[in-house]
């Protein structure tokens, strides 16, 4: 931006100086039009004059021939006209010397003129030079000043970007090598994931610890429990039970157990990614097969009715597995009919939690109805005798408020009129001291305080 706007103040002041340039060329073509015009015209003049001396010569001639007919044809006349004739010529021809005089003068003016004129337009010619050469000095020097400005800018402006993008790059450079080591970590922690899940028990306890940290975030701890035996009579135990309550009865369980078939969804994630067809469908099918095997064996282990709900919950601890499991035609509905076990994943998990909460609290809400009941069809009974209390007790105040205004107007009135003939002291508080009583308006104001 900075290299943009000197570059453009550079072109400006070029432009200015050239449009002086331009303006003072203008100026003095327009002073050598003026002189050429005065030029023109004074010699116009001259060939006006010129003209005119041409016709008086015509004339003179014309005169002149007419004389010497004259003469001619007088000859014969008298000395008288003679003398006059002469006197005549000698006029004619002072005339024309003082034509001759005047065409000379004329002349002389005119050159006169064109000298002074050519002078002047020397020297304007010279003083227009001059002062274009002052200018296209001037201009160079300012050209320069600007240049120098510019290039300094420009050098400014150019090492303070590229050392600003050399600290930008420095410091991408930084993130990317932190970066690269942050998934160099992170491929460890991957590869040590790895080991984990390649342990058919380690993946079990990790759907466990997950499926128990959902069950803690949503339910008390009285609301579910751990290891339960939820079939009489069997040894197996589920891992997570909860406890889903009966009116008028002992609860019931809800089992849910974590399961995730490891092996068969990392052969299913890696015939995705080799995009093998045949191996995504022949892993799907089997993983369609680990599931209802996983399903009966839940089945078979803690339902039992009416110990329990008529239903447990598989639960999967991947949505990616979940979603594998869902999208199996008619897998879901096979489940639940079959095996009445029924599928979730860690989000539909939370949901069907969070509903149990509920009629948790709608349970609780209904078998404490009667108790509310009761206790408003209490206060139903008592309500009459409160009501008939406070009646006696706006009888009480209404007897005392009479009681008080009998005080106000009728004893005050009369302590008034006794005292009517006893002069009041004008020191209030020495009457109040004397009579041991405290200032009223004092007691007043901490009163309302």
């Amino acid at each position: 931006m900075g290299m943009e706007l000197v570059a453009a103040l550079a072109s400006v002041a070029a432009a200015v100086c050239a449009a002086t340039a331009i303006v003072m060329q203008m100026r003095a073509h327009r002073e050598l039009e003026r002189s050429r015009a005065r030029m023109d015209e004074a010699s116009e003049q001259m060939a006006r004059a010129n003209e005119a001396l041409v016709s008086v010569q015509s004339v003179l001639s014309q005169v002149l021939t007419t004389t010497q007919a004259t003469l001619n044809q007088a000859a014969s006349t008298s000395i008288i006209e003679q003398q006059h004739f002469d006197s005549q010529v000698r006029a004619i021809d002072q005339v024309s010397s003082k034509a001759d005089e005047a065409r000379r003068e004329i002349a002389q003016n005119l050159e006169q003129n064109r000298g002074a004129v050519e002078q002047r337009l020397d020297k304007v010619r010279e003083t227009v030079d001059v002062q274009l050469s002052a200018i296209r000095r001037d201009n160079e020097l300012k050209l320069e000043a600007i240049r120098a400005t510019v290039d300094e800018k420009l050098a400014t402006t150019l090492n303070d970007r590229l050392g600003a993008s050399f600290k930008q790059v420095s410091s991408q450079l930084e993130a990317v090598y932190r970066g690269l080591g942050d998934m160099q970590n992170i491929a460890s922690g991957v590869g040590d994931l790895k080991r984990v899940l390649s342990n058919v028990k380690t993946r079990g306890i990790l759907g466990e610890v997950q499926l128990g940290a959902i069950l803690r975030d949503i339910l008390t701890a009285d609301q579910y429990a751990e290891n339960v035996a939820t079939k009489p009579g069997s040894a197996e135990r589920v891992e997570f039970a909860v406890k889903l309550p009966v009116e008028g009865g002992d609860p019931i369980w809800l089992p849910i157990d974590s399961k995730f078939p490891g092996d068969t969804y990392e052969h299913l994630r890696d015939a995705i990614e080799a995009g093998d067809a045949e191996g995504v469908a022949a892993a799907r099918r089997a993983l369609e097969q680990v599931i209802k095997a996983e399903a009966k064996d839940i089945s078979s282990k803690y339902l039992s009715v009416p110990e329990t709900t008529n239903f447990a919950i598989m639960f999967l601890p991947f949505e990616g597995l979940y979603a594998e499991v869902v999208d199996r035609p008619g897998l879901i509905e096979c489940l639940q009919h079959d095996y009445q076990v029924n599928i979730a994943g860690p989000s539909t998990m939370a949901v069907i939690l969070n509903s149990l909460q509920m009629s948790y609290q709608t349970f609780a809400f209904q078998r404490r109805a009667d108790e509310i009941q009761r206790v408003l069809s209490a206060v139903k009974a008592e309500f009459p005798k409160y009501q008939a209390e406070l009646r006696r007790a706006l009888r009480q105040i209404e007897t005392a408020g009479k009681t008080v205004d009998g005080i106000i107007n009728t004893r005050t009135n009369v302590i008034e009129r006794k005292l009517k003939s006893v002069t009041a002291m004008e020191d209030d508080a020495l009457a109040a001291e004397l009579l041991e009583i405290s200032d009223v308006s004092s007691d007043v104001a901490d009163d309302e305080e």
